[in-house]
């Protein structure tokens, strides 16, 4: 979903790679960018999903965080990571930030046109739709994802019928970079939003992960909601996604060996390691990790 008056600025060229919708398109990459580490909770469901695919990675982590930005900057930072990304052959482009993906989707889908271009925030929205129709969505995001309603204008446009509030949870990004997922404290901080969101009698019937750092704490938030509650995952919904555009477009990988994974960062590469492994969900070391300038 777009924001208005969000466009690409002129003077950034995207140069399209004729062998993107060529026969071999199949062993091209998957491009993924992010304006830190948040997004590698994205890759890692991609990468579980569809181990044989080639990916590469761009956390922009010079330049984070991108909600504290003007939607004119910030399509012009997807932008410059989209052409950095475009360096590598990609076959596809996934935009897995909620606020590049809430600013920048629609304008990069025309943009990089026959190229497939997905966000995180309409396949979100449809998982939750799916499994409650017609009911109470709470969507916990940053900040700037809940100051664009990005979510809201999705579900909304799902399901008109369906309830939705949306929560600002900034510590919970704080939680997840310091590995502080499970516990007393965690938990504490959780069910105090939780409260928060529900102190006007609003009941959730599903809760929506609108940051990709949240996943790091999805059993902490499943506990303190409640069994009845559907808890929906962006990374994996988006990697569902991911599948079925790959497939339908006959671009899967042929290969039957392991992927490979290129990460690339645009500053802080050690912090990006050492953060960025709790996302990944095994150890990085800084020489992991090539630093770019865009």
């Amino acid at each position: 979903m777009g924001c208005r008056g969000a466009i690409i600025p002129q003077k950034v060229t995207i140069r399209h790679n004729a062998r993107m919708t060529g026969t071999n398109s199949s062993s091209l990459p998957i491009g993924i960018f992010d304006s830190g580490v948040g997004g590698l909770t994205v890759l890692k469901a991609i990468r579980e999903t569809l181990p044989h695919e080639n990916l590469v990675y761009l956390g922009d982590t010079a330049r984070l965080p991108y909600g504290t930005k003007s939607p004119e900057s910030i399509a012009r930072y997807a932008t410059q990571a989209t052409a950095k990304l475009l360096l590598h052959d990609i076959k596809m482009l996934v935009i897995a930030c909620n606020t590049a993906s809430a600013v920048a989707l629609e304008v990069l889908q025309r943009q990089m046109a026959p190229l497939p271009v997905l966000g995180v925030v309409v396949p979100g929205a449809t998982a939750a739709v799916a499994a409650r129709p017609g009911g109470s969505h709470l969507v916990l995001a940053t900040e700037a994802t809940v100051r664009l309603g990005a979510y809201r204008r999705a579900i909304a446009a799902l399901d008109p019928g369906a309830r939705i509030k949306e929560k600002s949870c900034e510590m919970l990004v704080s939680l997840a970079e310091e590995g502080w997922t499970a516990g007393h404290i965690a938990e504490s901080i959780v069910q105090r939003y939780l409260d928060e969101a529900q102190a006007d009698g609003f009941k959730a019937d599903s809760i929506i992960l609108g940051c990709t750092h949240f996943p790091l704490l999805r059993d902490t938030i499943s506990a303190a909601a409640g069994p009845s509650v559907a808890v929906v995952d962006s990374a994996n919904t988006t990697a569902a996604v991911v599948q079925q555009t790959l497939r339908s477009a006959g671009s899967l990988s042929a290969v039957k060996h392991a992927g490979d994974l290129t990460l690339l960062a645009t500053d802080g590469i050690s912090r990006f390691a050492r953060v960025g492994g709790q996302f990944l969900g095994r150890a990085l070391s800084a020489e992991d990790v090539h630093l770019v300038d865009l």
